[in-house]
């Protein structure tokens, strides 16, 4: 069995160790609240994401395939259409994607 001062400095180690990689985070970000590429990734990021996803999920799907193809198609559509009027990536994304479980749940039981 350890002794009481090998297991107090074990103990002390990796609480400064985790305190260090909690707090390395927040340093790091007070340089980047004054970078000019910040704003314009915070900007760009999205439609970024979402282009990434769009091309993903449709890059083996064929859309003219039943019945899978026409989820697919209605999801996106609902997608797009929840964007472009809320302008909310999680909200168009998840409704998107609720969309396209529902469609892809119905059609494989019909």
């Amino acid at each position: 069995m350890p002794d009481a001062a090998y297991l107090a400095s074990a103990v002390a180690v990796a609480a400064a160790v985790t305190w260090a990689l909690r707090a390395l985070p927040f340093a790091l970000l007070v340089p980047l609240r004054r970078s000019e590429v910040v704003p314009h990734l915070a900007a760009a990021m999205p439609v970024g994401v979402m282009s990434i996803l769009v091309v993903h999920t449709l890059r083996h799907t064929t859309l003219t395939a039943p019945p899978h193809g026409v989820a697919v198609g209605i999801a996106l559509a609902t997608t797009v259409a929840l964007h472009l009027w809320r302008r909310n990536v999680v909200l168009s994304i998840a409704c998107g994607t609720l969309v396209h479980v529902v469609l892809a749940g119905v059609a494989s039981t019909g």
